[in-house]
């Protein structure tokens, strides 16, 4: 039954191209055309720019895709890919309210294995997505490497590797975690809307929920903004993956603060919408 309800949902998108591109492949295509932009213009403004941009940037000997794989890893849960994943996941979440088609469905299957269902197509569109980024960031690379004239390596260690499969990991779930504020949008209000704009409204309020409490004695040492601003747990958890400077600086407890943080936001998000969804009716639809 429920591998049923994952099939149906993977094949519905599929013939849902349009929500495939955006989702999937518009920002590494535009990442690509605006950094090749921005590689050529430096290229042939070398001598005005001269001490003013990065020196990586256009010497500093050969360009290591092993090292470009692991920061596009860590960078890839940022504010574009979250918006524009979130177009294919919303249309997932409340295509079936939109369409009116719940009423058809819901008979030939639990309700609890159709939710289930879309969520693990959404987990594979944020799989898509994901080598689509990666690609696309080691084309730019390449581009890179061919105007300024450095040559390519690949190095990678077994720590690097690691790090780059808990980098990669940990931006999954931040995406998928993002993702379940659409599903339970569209579950109670019913609307694709609500499952567009919740999202973002209640990601904009815990980007500032930190400086907001900070004035009330709450700080990033204590586990009461990483439970309440998933972004922040995840930052913890890239931060130790990383190491460095960063990782001395991290409270106590930041595995367990990160982990719970990010888990509570997918969990609880999921489970009222399976439990308001459940006691949901759908005749009207």
């Amino acid at each position: 039954m429920l591998a049923d309800a994952i099939r149906s949902e993977t094949y519905r998108l599929s013939k849902n191209r349009t929500a495939l591109f955006w989702s999937v492949l518009f920002i590494p295509i535009m990442g690509v055309l605006l950094a090749t932009l921005g590689f050529v213009v430096a290229k042939a403004n070398e001598a005005k720019l001269a001490g003013k941009l990065p020196p990586e940037l256009m010497k500093g000997g050969p360009l290591d895709l092993g090292l470009t794989l692991v920061k596009s890893a860590g960078d890839f849960a940022n504010p574009a890919i979250l918006m524009f994943v979130l177009i294919g996941a919303a249309t997932i979440y409340a295509g079936d309210y939109r369409w009116e088609t719940w009423r058809l469905i819901s008979a030939r299957n639990t309700r609890p294995n159709l939710l289930i269902g879309k969520v693990a197509v959404v987990a594979l569109v944020i799989v898509l997505a994901t080598f689509a980024a990666l690609i696309s960031d080691v084309i730019a690379s390449l581009i890179q490497a061919a105007v300024f004239g450095r040559p390519i390596t690949f190095s990678m260690t077994g720590a690097a590797a690691t790090d780059f499969g808990l980098l990669t990991l940990t931006s999954w779930a931040r995406i998928l975690q993002f993702t379940m504020l659409g599903l339970l949008g569209a579950v109670v209000t019913r609307s694709l809307l609500a499952a567009l704009f919740a999202p973002l409204v209640i990601g904009v309020a815990q980007f500032f929920l930190p400086q907001l409490l900070m004035p009330m004695g709450v700080t990033t040492d204590g586990w009461l903004l990483p439970l309440l601003s998933p972004g922040l747990a995840t930052d913890l958890l890239k931060a130790v993956i990383q190491g460095g400077m960063a990782a001395t600086e991290l409270p106590d407890h930041a595995v367990a603060k990160g982990v719970i943080g990010l888990a509570l936001w997918i969990v609880v998000p999921f489970a009222a919408a399976v439990a308001w969804f459940n006691r949901q009716d759908l005749s009207k639809e």
